[in-house]
Protein backbone atom coordinates (compact mmCIF):
# COMPACT_ATOMS: atom_id res chain seq x y z
CA UNK A 1 0.00 0.00 0.00
CA UNK A 2 1.38 3.33 -0.86
CA UNK A 3 2.02 5.42 2.33
CA UNK A 4 0.48 9.09 2.77
CA UNK A 5 3.40 10.39 1.54
CA UNK A 6 5.15 9.51 -1.61
CA UNK A 7 7.82 11.17 -3.85
CA UNK A 8 8.61 10.52 -7.27
CA UNK A 9 12.14 10.31 -7.92
CA UNK A 10 13.51 10.75 -11.51
CA UNK A 11 16.89 9.03 -12.61
CA UNK A 12 17.61 8.84 -15.83
CA UNK A 13 20.88 7.11 -16.20
CA UNK A 14 19.99 4.66 -13.17
CA UNK A 15 23.38 6.06 -11.12
CA UNK A 16 21.93 8.48 -8.11
CA UNK A 17 19.43 6.43 -6.48
CA UNK A 18 21.65 5.94 -3.63
CA UNK A 19 21.43 9.70 -2.87
CA UNK A 20 17.96 10.03 -3.59
CA UNK A 21 17.45 7.11 -1.06
CA UNK A 22 19.05 8.45 1.72
CA UNK A 23 17.47 11.58 1.33
CA UNK A 24 14.09 9.59 2.02
CA UNK A 25 16.23 8.31 4.85
CA UNK A 26 16.92 11.88 6.09
CA UNK A 27 13.23 12.49 6.61
CA UNK A 28 12.36 9.42 8.49
CA UNK A 29 14.89 9.96 10.82
CA UNK A 30 13.33 13.66 11.05
CA UNK A 31 10.01 11.72 11.57
CA UNK A 32 8.03 11.77 8.80
CA UNK A 33 7.63 8.69 6.28
CA UNK A 34 8.02 9.45 2.53
CA UNK A 35 7.99 6.65 -0.06
CA UNK A 36 10.60 6.63 -2.99
CA UNK A 37 9.04 6.03 -6.16
CA UNK A 38 11.27 5.51 -8.87
CA UNK A 39 9.97 6.58 -12.23
CA UNK A 40 11.00 6.72 -15.63
CA UNK A 41 8.66 6.96 -18.76
CA UNK A 42 8.73 5.13 -21.73
CA UNK A 43 10.44 8.32 -24.11
CA UNK A 44 13.09 8.55 -21.64
CA UNK A 45 13.87 4.63 -21.75
CA UNK A 46 13.90 4.75 -25.60
CA UNK A 47 16.16 7.94 -25.57
CA UNK A 48 18.65 7.05 -23.41
CA UNK A 49 18.63 3.10 -24.32
CA UNK A 50 17.77 1.91 -20.83
CA UNK A 51 15.44 -0.68 -19.77
CA UNK A 52 12.86 -0.57 -17.11
CA UNK A 53 14.67 -3.14 -15.33
CA UNK A 54 17.81 -1.44 -14.81
CA UNK A 55 15.95 1.32 -13.11
CA UNK A 56 14.51 -1.78 -10.72
CA UNK A 57 18.19 -3.02 -10.13
CA UNK A 58 20.13 -0.13 -9.46
CA UNK A 59 16.60 0.93 -6.82
CA UNK A 60 17.06 -2.51 -5.18
CA UNK A 61 20.81 -1.79 -4.93
CA UNK A 62 20.54 1.02 -3.13
CA UNK A 63 17.52 -0.27 -0.61
CA UNK A 64 19.94 -2.70 0.25
CA UNK A 65 23.06 -0.65 0.77
CA UNK A 66 21.02 1.71 3.63
CA UNK A 67 18.99 -1.10 4.49
CA UNK A 68 15.69 0.17 3.83
CA UNK A 69 13.05 -0.96 5.79
CA UNK A 70 10.00 0.82 4.20
CA UNK A 71 7.88 1.04 1.30
CA UNK A 72 9.23 2.04 -1.70
CA UNK A 73 8.19 1.52 -5.91
CA UNK A 74 8.98 1.77 -9.51
CA UNK A 75 6.46 3.54 -11.41
CA UNK A 76 5.71 2.44 -15.19
CA UNK A 77 5.43 6.42 -16.03
CA UNK A 78 2.39 7.64 -18.54
CA UNK A 79 1.96 4.00 -20.03
CA UNK A 80 -1.00 2.99 -22.20
CA UNK A 81 -1.68 -0.51 -23.66
CA UNK A 82 0.96 -0.04 -26.47
CA UNK A 83 3.47 0.88 -24.12
CA UNK A 84 3.10 -0.73 -20.70
CA UNK A 85 4.81 -4.31 -21.42
CA UNK A 86 8.10 -4.08 -20.80
CA UNK A 87 7.34 -2.37 -17.69
CA UNK A 88 4.62 -5.50 -15.88
CA UNK A 89 7.46 -7.42 -14.89
CA UNK A 90 9.93 -5.38 -13.00
CA UNK A 91 7.24 -2.37 -11.83
CA UNK A 92 5.03 -1.99 -8.72
CA UNK A 93 2.97 1.29 -9.83
CA UNK A 94 1.80 1.85 -12.95
CA UNK A 95 0.83 6.19 -14.03
CA UNK A 96 -2.08 5.45 -16.27
CA UNK A 97 -1.96 8.64 -18.75
CA UNK A 98 -5.25 9.16 -20.55
CA UNK A 99 -5.13 12.49 -21.19
CA UNK A 100 -5.05 11.93 -25.42
CA UNK A 101 -8.59 10.43 -24.60
CA UNK A 102 -10.40 13.60 -23.22
CA UNK A 103 -12.70 14.54 -26.24
CA UNK A 104 -12.71 11.36 -28.05
CA UNK A 105 -15.92 10.50 -29.35
CA UNK A 106 -18.10 8.18 -26.74
CA UNK A 107 -21.16 6.05 -27.38
CA UNK A 108 -24.20 8.58 -26.97
CA UNK A 109 -25.84 5.57 -25.36
CA UNK A 110 -22.94 5.01 -22.72
CA UNK A 111 -23.10 8.33 -22.39
CA UNK A 112 -26.60 8.33 -21.18
CA UNK A 113 -26.21 5.48 -19.03
CA UNK A 114 -23.40 7.12 -17.04
CA UNK A 115 -25.47 9.85 -16.39
CA UNK A 116 -28.50 7.92 -15.20
CA UNK A 117 -26.59 5.38 -13.00
CA UNK A 118 -25.50 8.88 -11.07
CA UNK A 119 -28.47 10.54 -10.38
CA UNK A 120 -27.40 12.04 -6.75
CA UNK A 121 -25.08 14.15 -9.02
CA UNK A 122 -28.31 16.16 -10.43
CA UNK A 123 -28.89 17.47 -6.57
CA UNK A 124 -26.76 20.25 -5.02
CA UNK A 125 -23.74 19.31 -2.69
CA UNK A 126 -22.12 21.09 -0.32
CA UNK A 127 -18.98 20.06 0.51
CA UNK A 128 -16.81 20.90 2.90
CA UNK A 129 -14.28 22.74 1.40
CA UNK A 130 -15.90 23.85 -1.40
CA UNK A 131 -16.33 27.62 -0.70
CA UNK A 132 -19.89 27.10 -3.28
CA UNK A 133 -22.34 24.38 -3.63
CA UNK A 134 -21.51 21.62 -6.51
CA UNK A 135 -24.18 21.40 -9.34
CA UNK A 136 -25.33 20.57 -12.40
CA UNK A 137 -27.99 19.53 -14.63
CA UNK A 138 -28.71 17.05 -16.83
CA UNK A 139 -27.70 18.69 -19.58
CA UNK A 140 -23.81 19.68 -18.15
CA UNK A 141 -23.97 16.54 -16.86
CA UNK A 142 -23.94 14.50 -20.07
CA UNK A 143 -21.63 17.04 -21.75
CA UNK A 144 -18.84 16.06 -19.00
CA UNK A 145 -19.71 12.42 -19.52
CA UNK A 146 -19.43 13.09 -23.03
CA UNK A 147 -15.75 14.28 -23.03
CA UNK A 148 -14.13 12.37 -20.45
CA UNK A 149 -16.11 8.92 -20.61
CA UNK A 150 -13.05 7.36 -23.48
CA UNK A 151 -10.93 8.48 -21.14
CA UNK A 152 -12.25 6.94 -18.17
CA UNK A 153 -13.16 3.66 -19.89
CA UNK A 154 -9.65 3.21 -21.35
CA UNK A 155 -8.18 3.46 -17.75
CA UNK A 156 -10.30 1.06 -17.06
CA UNK A 157 -9.34 -1.39 -19.88
CA UNK A 158 -5.38 -0.89 -18.86
CA UNK A 159 -6.19 -1.24 -15.40
CA UNK A 160 -7.88 -4.74 -16.04
CA UNK A 161 -5.02 -5.51 -18.35
CA UNK A 162 -2.16 -5.14 -15.98
CA UNK A 163 -4.25 -6.88 -13.32
CA UNK A 164 -4.70 -9.90 -15.59
CA UNK A 165 -0.81 -10.17 -15.66
CA UNK A 166 -0.19 -8.73 -12.20
CA UNK A 167 -2.89 -9.92 -9.71
CA UNK A 168 -5.04 -7.92 -8.18
CA UNK A 169 -3.83 -5.77 -4.94
CA UNK A 170 -0.03 -6.18 -6.69
CA UNK A 171 0.43 -2.72 -7.81
CA UNK A 172 -0.67 0.96 -7.16
CA UNK A 173 -2.46 2.84 -9.25
CA UNK A 174 -2.78 6.13 -10.60
CA UNK A 175 -4.38 7.86 -13.33
CA UNK A 176 -3.28 10.74 -14.86
CA UNK A 177 -5.21 13.53 -16.72
CA UNK A 178 -2.34 16.53 -15.94
CA UNK A 179 -0.92 17.31 -19.86
CA UNK A 180 -4.13 18.78 -20.71
CA UNK A 181 -4.87 22.37 -21.68
CA UNK A 182 -7.40 23.42 -18.81
CA UNK A 183 -7.93 22.15 -15.49
CA UNK A 184 -10.76 20.06 -14.39
CA UNK A 185 -13.56 21.55 -12.38
CA UNK A 186 -14.73 20.12 -9.87
CA UNK A 187 -17.97 19.15 -11.36
CA UNK A 188 -16.06 17.16 -13.79
CA UNK A 189 -13.53 15.96 -11.58
CA UNK A 190 -16.30 14.30 -9.48
CA UNK A 191 -17.89 12.84 -12.60
CA UNK A 192 -14.34 11.44 -13.72
CA UNK A 193 -14.14 9.34 -10.53
CA UNK A 194 -17.57 8.02 -10.13
CA UNK A 195 -16.94 6.79 -13.92
CA UNK A 196 -13.52 5.47 -12.72
CA UNK A 197 -15.33 3.87 -10.08
CA UNK A 198 -17.81 2.25 -12.14
CA UNK A 199 -14.98 1.28 -14.37
CA UNK A 200 -13.35 -0.68 -11.32
CA UNK A 201 -10.02 0.78 -11.11
CA UNK A 202 -9.19 0.91 -7.47
CA UNK A 203 -7.29 4.50 -7.43
CA UNK A 204 -4.70 5.41 -5.34
CA UNK A 205 -3.55 9.24 -6.55
CA UNK A 206 -5.31 10.88 -9.00
CA UNK A 207 -2.86 13.64 -11.06
CA UNK A 208 -5.54 16.05 -12.40
CA UNK A 209 -4.43 19.16 -14.34
CA UNK A 210 -4.05 22.39 -11.75
CA UNK A 211 -4.26 26.18 -13.22
CA UNK A 212 -0.96 27.88 -14.10
CA UNK A 213 2.25 26.65 -15.82
CA UNK A 214 4.23 23.67 -14.55
CA UNK A 215 7.53 24.21 -16.82
CA UNK A 216 10.24 21.04 -16.31
CA UNK A 217 12.52 22.18 -14.06
CA UNK A 218 11.78 25.90 -13.14
CA UNK A 219 9.29 27.08 -10.33
CA UNK A 220 5.57 27.25 -10.77
CA UNK A 221 4.24 30.62 -12.80
CA UNK A 222 0.78 31.40 -12.36
CA UNK A 223 -1.93 32.37 -9.44
CA UNK A 224 -1.20 30.53 -6.28
CA UNK A 225 -4.00 31.54 -4.52
CA UNK A 226 -5.80 30.03 -7.11
CA UNK A 227 -3.94 26.78 -7.06
CA UNK A 228 -4.43 26.68 -3.52
CA UNK A 229 -8.56 26.48 -4.33
CA UNK A 230 -8.07 24.51 -6.71
CA UNK A 231 -5.94 21.97 -4.29
CA UNK A 232 -8.63 21.94 -1.55
CA UNK A 233 -11.99 21.66 -3.85
CA UNK A 234 -10.49 18.39 -5.58
CA UNK A 235 -9.71 17.23 -2.18
CA UNK A 236 -12.98 17.75 -1.41
CA UNK A 237 -14.05 16.10 -4.27
CA UNK A 238 -12.35 12.62 -3.40
CA UNK A 239 -13.32 13.07 -0.18
CA UNK A 240 -16.91 12.71 -1.65
CA UNK A 241 -15.86 9.86 -4.30
CA UNK A 242 -14.77 7.43 -1.29
CA UNK A 243 -17.32 8.23 0.51
CA UNK A 244 -20.36 7.31 -2.18
CA UNK A 245 -18.16 5.57 -4.84
CA UNK A 246 -16.15 2.66 -2.29
CA UNK A 247 -12.73 4.30 -4.18
CA UNK A 248 -10.05 3.22 -1.91
CA UNK A 249 -9.76 5.82 1.45
CA UNK A 250 -6.33 6.09 0.76
CA UNK A 251 -6.81 7.80 -2.68
CA UNK A 252 -4.50 10.90 -2.61
CA UNK A 253 -3.66 13.60 -5.29
CA UNK A 254 -0.54 13.40 -7.57
CA UNK A 255 1.16 16.46 -8.18
CA UNK A 256 2.91 16.09 -11.84
CA UNK A 257 6.34 17.81 -12.99
CA UNK A 258 6.41 19.06 -9.23
CA UNK A 259 10.02 19.33 -9.12
CA UNK A 260 11.36 23.03 -8.55
CA UNK A 261 7.91 24.40 -7.91
CA UNK A 262 9.38 26.00 -4.81
CA UNK A 263 6.74 28.74 -4.24
CA UNK A 264 4.06 26.04 -4.36
CA UNK A 265 5.69 24.22 -1.35
CA UNK A 266 4.21 26.51 1.51
CA UNK A 267 0.81 26.35 0.17
CA UNK A 268 1.55 22.14 -0.07
CA UNK A 269 2.97 21.99 3.35
CA UNK A 270 0.14 24.24 5.45
CA UNK A 271 -2.59 22.26 3.28
CA UNK A 272 -1.14 18.43 4.39
CA UNK A 273 -0.70 20.07 8.32
CA UNK A 274 -4.28 21.79 7.96
CA UNK A 275 -6.36 18.71 6.21
CA UNK A 276 -4.56 15.69 7.44
CA UNK A 277 -4.22 15.13 3.17
CA UNK A 278 -1.85 12.83 1.51
CA UNK A 279 0.37 13.71 -1.68
CA UNK A 280 2.47 11.96 -4.08
CA UNK A 281 4.59 14.57 -5.77
CA UNK A 282 6.28 13.46 -9.00
CA UNK A 283 9.70 14.92 -10.45
CA UNK A 284 12.04 13.89 -13.35
CA UNK A 285 15.17 15.81 -14.82
CA UNK A 286 15.70 17.84 -11.44
CA UNK A 287 18.62 14.85 -10.81
CA UNK A 288 19.79 15.11 -14.01
CA UNK A 289 20.60 18.95 -13.64
CA UNK A 290 22.45 18.08 -10.42
CA UNK A 291 24.27 14.94 -11.91
CA UNK A 292 25.57 18.38 -14.54
CA UNK A 293 25.96 20.67 -11.60
CA UNK A 294 28.36 17.78 -10.13
CA UNK A 295 30.42 17.28 -12.75
CA UNK A 296 30.98 21.23 -13.79
CA UNK A 297 31.54 21.37 -9.88
CA UNK A 298 34.51 19.22 -10.36
CA UNK A 299 35.74 20.74 -12.93
CA UNK A 300 39.03 19.55 -15.27
CA UNK A 301 37.50 16.74 -17.34
CA UNK A 302 33.65 16.83 -15.73
CA UNK A 303 33.29 21.15 -16.57
CA UNK A 304 34.18 20.43 -19.90
CA UNK A 305 31.97 17.53 -20.72
CA UNK A 306 29.24 19.72 -19.19
CA UNK A 307 30.42 22.26 -21.65
CA UNK A 308 30.20 19.84 -24.42
CA UNK A 309 26.50 18.73 -23.37
CA UNK A 310 25.73 22.31 -23.29
CA UNK A 311 26.90 22.87 -26.87
CA UNK A 312 25.63 20.12 -28.55
CA UNK A 313 22.45 20.51 -26.54
CA UNK A 314 21.88 24.37 -28.21
CA UNK A 315 23.06 23.32 -31.58
CA UNK A 316 20.19 20.63 -31.53
CA UNK A 317 17.48 22.54 -29.28
CA UNK A 318 14.81 22.61 -32.13
CA UNK A 319 15.05 18.60 -31.73
CA UNK A 320 15.32 18.21 -28.30
CA UNK A 321 12.71 20.97 -26.93
CA UNK A 322 9.88 19.92 -29.45
CA UNK A 323 9.03 16.48 -27.45
CA UNK A 324 8.42 19.38 -24.06
CA UNK A 325 7.31 22.12 -25.87
CA UNK A 326 4.13 22.18 -23.84
CA UNK A 327 5.86 22.32 -20.53
CA UNK A 328 8.84 25.14 -21.08
CA UNK A 329 9.57 28.14 -21.79
CA UNK A 330 12.70 29.51 -22.87
CA UNK A 331 13.96 32.89 -24.10
CA UNK A 332 16.21 32.03 -26.63
CA UNK A 333 17.65 35.55 -25.76
CA UNK A 334 18.67 34.74 -22.30
CA UNK A 335 20.66 30.95 -23.84
CA UNK A 336 24.67 32.31 -23.71
CA UNK A 337 26.51 30.82 -26.95
CA UNK A 338 28.53 27.46 -26.62
CA UNK A 339 31.57 30.15 -26.80
CA UNK A 340 30.78 32.09 -23.74
CA UNK A 341 30.12 28.83 -21.69
CA UNK A 342 33.27 27.29 -23.35
CA UNK A 343 35.02 30.04 -20.86
CA UNK A 344 33.38 29.35 -18.14
CA UNK A 345 34.71 28.47 -14.56
CA UNK A 346 32.81 25.96 -12.58
CA UNK A 347 31.28 28.62 -10.43
CA UNK A 348 30.01 30.53 -13.29
CA UNK A 349 28.44 27.15 -14.86
CA UNK A 350 26.82 26.19 -11.65
CA UNK A 351 25.83 29.63 -10.96
CA UNK A 352 23.85 29.94 -13.79
CA UNK A 353 22.04 26.31 -13.96
CA UNK A 354 21.29 25.91 -10.08
CA UNK A 355 17.93 26.56 -9.17
CA UNK A 356 18.74 29.53 -6.82
CA UNK A 357 16.25 31.79 -7.55
CA UNK A 358 18.35 34.72 -5.28
CA UNK A 359 21.23 33.93 -7.53
CA UNK A 360 21.72 36.94 -9.90
CA UNK A 361 23.36 34.53 -12.31
CA UNK A 362 20.79 32.05 -12.30
CA UNK A 363 19.15 31.42 -15.48
CA UNK A 364 15.98 29.66 -16.16
CA UNK A 365 16.17 29.22 -19.52
CA UNK A 366 19.62 27.48 -19.68
CA UNK A 367 18.33 25.03 -16.93
CA UNK A 368 15.36 24.39 -19.05
CA UNK A 369 17.49 24.01 -22.03
CA UNK A 370 19.56 21.76 -20.50
CA UNK A 371 16.72 19.72 -18.83
CA UNK A 372 15.72 18.22 -22.37
CA UNK A 373 19.43 17.54 -23.06
CA UNK A 374 19.71 14.23 -21.42
CA UNK A 375 19.47 12.94 -24.59
CA UNK A 376 22.91 14.32 -25.50
CA UNK A 377 24.65 13.26 -22.32
CA UNK A 378 23.22 9.05 -23.17
CA UNK A 379 24.36 9.46 -26.87
CA UNK A 380 27.97 10.02 -25.28
CA UNK A 381 27.84 6.93 -23.99
CA UNK A 382 31.05 5.47 -21.32
CA UNK A 383 32.15 9.04 -21.88
CA UNK A 384 29.46 10.41 -19.78
CA UNK A 385 28.89 7.24 -17.32
CA UNK A 386 32.94 7.01 -16.84
CA UNK A 387 32.66 10.85 -15.66
CA UNK A 388 29.70 9.81 -13.09
CA UNK A 389 31.55 7.42 -11.63
CA UNK A 390 34.86 9.62 -11.21
CA UNK A 391 32.61 12.29 -9.60
CA UNK A 392 30.36 10.52 -7.67
CA UNK A 393 30.83 11.60 -4.48
CA UNK A 394 30.12 15.24 -5.79
CA UNK A 395 27.77 14.44 -7.62
CA UNK A 396 25.71 12.52 -4.79
CA UNK A 397 26.16 15.48 -2.62
CA UNK A 398 24.15 17.72 -5.11
CA UNK A 399 21.49 15.12 -5.58
CA UNK A 400 20.86 14.14 -1.97
CA UNK A 401 21.40 18.54 -1.08
CA UNK A 402 18.33 19.16 -3.88
CA UNK A 403 16.03 16.34 -2.86
CA UNK A 404 15.99 16.96 0.95
CA UNK A 405 16.53 20.80 1.51
CA UNK A 406 14.67 21.85 -1.50
CA UNK A 407 12.03 19.79 -1.78
CA UNK A 408 11.21 16.80 0.85
CA UNK A 409 12.18 19.13 3.42
CA UNK A 410 9.93 22.05 2.75
CA UNK A 411 7.31 20.13 1.36
CA UNK A 412 6.24 17.36 3.95
CA UNK A 413 8.17 18.64 7.00
CA UNK A 414 9.14 22.15 7.63
CA UNK A 415 6.61 23.87 9.92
Amino acid sequence: MLPRFSFGVGDRFASQALPQLRACQRAAEAGVEIAPVWNKSQREHALIGTDPAQTRAAADAAVRALGWNRPYFLDADHINLSTVERFLAPCDFFTIDVTDAIGQPADPAAVQALADRHPELLRELSLPGLAQPLSMDRERMLAIAAKYLAATRQAGEIYRYIESRKGRGQFVTEVSMDETDQPQTPAELLLILAALADAGVPLATLAPKFSGRFNKGVDYEGDREQFRREFLADLAVIAYAIEHYGLPQALKLSVHSGSDKFSLYPILNAILRETGAGLHLKTAGTTWLEELIGLAESGGEGLRLAQEIYAETYARREELCAPYAAVIAIDPARLPSPGVVARWTSAQFTAALRHDPRAAAYNPSLRQLLHVGYKIAAQLGDRYRRQLKANAGIIARNVETNLYDRHLRPIFLAA
